[in-house]
């Protein structure tokens, strides 16, 4: 299969090239989409690549539609996560942490589209810096992974903690969750990129969908050099 090869659903164009540059099948964004357009998607992906295949933020609703017309997957209520042909294990060990448990939600589908792309997931949930003893209590955990994801809101501050306790990569999340000056994410998202801990990989507000798939771009990386 040639590696830009694009199959034409009319109303979409299925990338399904997209396995042998980056290692993993097209992943599809749920919102904005019918139940019908998902299903030819999915079954598209499926029918052409063998890897997981995945649809991000979809309600509970949908995908018992979807599912009930393409068997076979499973549905994360928490992540809004809908998996088909999750991928084993490939030892890769991503922490997942998250500063406090209102940003559950997005450390929720970082951990489990990570899982289901074949990483080593270990979640750390409400070690925000408002109590510092708690992340200083993992670090050694946290210092043994091959990558961290940090997810926090308020002022972003966990994502320069983290960053100046380990030497792996670290892929931070600003989350949309604080009070007025903390503009939905927009405060954590700048002290994010201007922390002082060099190095940091820094995605979109609320992406935990952005951080999973960094994290996976250096396991497949790694898996292709050993």
């Amino acid at each position: 299969m040639h590696p830009t090869r694009v199959h034409d659903l009319d109303f979409a164009q299925v990338d399904i090239g997209r396995e042998q540059r980056q290692g993993l099948p097209e992943v599809v964004y749920g919102p904005g989409k019918t139940p019908a357009q998902i299903c030819a998607i999915v079954a598209e992906l499926l029918r052409a690549n063998t890897g997981p295949v995945l649809v991000t933020r979809v309600d509970a609703g949908t995908a018992a539609d979807v599912l009930g017309h393409v068997p076979g997957g499973s549905y994360d209520v928490l992540a809004g996560l809908l998996v088909w042909r999750p991928a084993a294990s490939n030892g890769f060990a991503l922490t997942v942490v998250s500063g406090g448990t209102s940003d559950w939600s997005v450390a929720t589908e970082a951990a489990a589209v990570a899982k289901a792309v074949g990483l080593a997931v270990t979640t750390v949930h409400d070690v925000g810096v408002a109590g510092l003893h708690r992340v200083l209590r993992v670090q050694e955990q946290l210092r043994e992974s091959d990558a961290v994801v940090v997810l926090a809101g308020m002022e972003g501050a966990l994502a320069s903690v983290v960053g100046g306790l380990v030497g792996c990569p670290v892929i931070a999340v600003p989350v949309s969750t604080g009070y007025g000056a903390s503009l939905e994410g927009v405060t954590a998202l700048l002290a994010m990129h201007a922390s002082c801990a060099a190095g940091l990989t820094v995605v979109n507000i609320d992406s935990g969908f952005g951080a999973a798939m960094a994290a996976h771009r250096l396991a497949w990386v790694r898996s292709r050099r050993s």
